[in-house]
């Protein structure tokens, strides 16, 4: 397995393949997009983990500054190639976003876990994370 290393653009159509085995169908174009955006803002981690050209995994990562709680990097996705788990790479990339959030010297990560992920809740409470709440999310659609 390599390391993990920052994201390309290159890399859209195999973040969407791997975005769409985790239930999240995005087309390569409009992953492209949302990669660029992305990589140009400092605030935010992406990193693969390159197999030879396919993607074993990816993790996306954010700087974020609430009142509440003050700062701390959320992991908004982690997405592992289902031939590659159980092999370390969701290890790694948790790895390399706690490693860019001691870059830019915050101390907490965070994650969202959805309850009906059973098989992701032990990875992290493994990797050291604890649970903090249990929560409802409410989304509204805006009208154009």
């Amino acid at each position: 397995m390599s390391a993990p290393r920052a994201a390309r653009t290159s890399d859209a159509a195999e973040m969407a393949r791997l975005a769409g085995e985790l239930g999240y169908p995005v087309g390569p174009d409009n992953m492209a997009e949302r990669l660029d955006a992305l990589l140009g803002n400092p605030r935010q981690c992406v990193r693969v983990i390159d197999d030879e050209g396919r993607l074993a995994g990816w993790i996306a990562a954010e700087r974020r500054l609430s009142l509440e709680v003050g700062e701390r990097v959320e992991i908004t996705g982690l997405v592992v190639d289902g031939m590659a788990r159980r092999g370390g790479v969701g290890r790694a990339l948790v790895g390399a976003a706690e490693a860019w959030a001691a870059e830019q010297g915050i101390d907490m990560v965070v994650v969202r876990s959805n309850v009906q992920r059973q098989a992701s809740h032990p990875f992290y409470e493994h990797l050291g994370f604890a649970r903090q709440k249990s929560q409802h999310v409410y989304g509204k659609r805006l009208a154009p």
